[in-house]
């Protein structure tokens, strides 16, 4: 599988480590930084890994940050992820198998060595399940078609940036 794989300055450590781990187990990587522990933003870096994955040009993508919290929300802003913020094992399986998830979202903060080993593992070799999931992965991606067709604020939020 080809993974894109993307962190913030928090989540560098363990983007550095999953690397080699994840072409260990066969899989081709793209990784679209950070490159190190400065201080930087997550929008940064998870923003080209998610157009990629819309893209087509690869086929998940693996986002880290301190929370995992940042990654997801912006990793959703992009039409067609689906990005999951995921804290264990069983909730890897449900983002894939229930959800479709194309997107990992991880809190290296929170999250040991073996748990990020195995959250990992268990997101990348869960299959979609079909059945009344893909209903609801339908509606999902009618919600987001009606989306393109609501302008986009022409201000910014109040109180945001002032």
């Amino acid at each position: 599988m080809k993974i894109a794989i993307a962190s913030d300055h928090r989540g560098y450590e363990a983007k550095r480590r999953l690397v080699p781990l994840l072409r260990q187990w066969g899989h081709e990587v793209i990784d679209f930084g950070c490159d190190g522990g400065a201080a930087c933003d997550y929008i940064d870096f998870a923003a080209p890994a998610s157009d990629a994955l819309v893209r087509g040009e690869v086929e998940a993508a693996v986002l880290l940050d301190g929370s995992g919290i940042g990654m997801s929300i912006a990793a959703n802003k992009v039409i067609g992820v689906r990005a999951a913020l995921v804290h264990d094992e069983v909730t890897a399986r449900i983002s894939r198998e229930a959800a479709h998830a194309n997107a990992l979202c991880l809190g290296a903060d929170l999250l040991g060595e073996a748990q990020l080993r195995s959250i990992l593992d268990a997101f990348l070799n869960t299959p979609f399940g079909e059945g009344r999931h893909a209903r609801r992965v339908e509606k999902l991606c009618e919600l987001e078609l009606r989306q393109r067709q609501i302008p986009a604020p022409i201000a910014p939020v109040a109180g945001l940036g002032d």
